[in-house]
């Protein structure tokens, strides 16, 4: 499971990126991916999917 660190996360429109540990590319995260409250320099837990706009997390965890 892919691990990062929230860099961006807008409560009021519902989404933000996590700069993933290993890779250090940023991922897309919507409100509906996660799974508790996230806060920016969290450190979290994610998987990663694919849509037609590119990766994104879901089923993101505090660490």
């Amino acid at each position: 499971m892919p691990s990062g660190k929230v860099k961006f996360f807008n409560e009021r429109k519902g989404f933000g990126f996590i700069v993933d540990d290993e890779t250090q590319h940023d991922v897309f995260v919507h409100a509906t991916g996660l799974t508790e409250k996230v806060n920016e320099n969290d450190d979290v837990i994610f998987e990663v999917t694919e849509d037609k706009r590119g990766k994104k997390a879901i089923d993101v965890k505090k660490k």
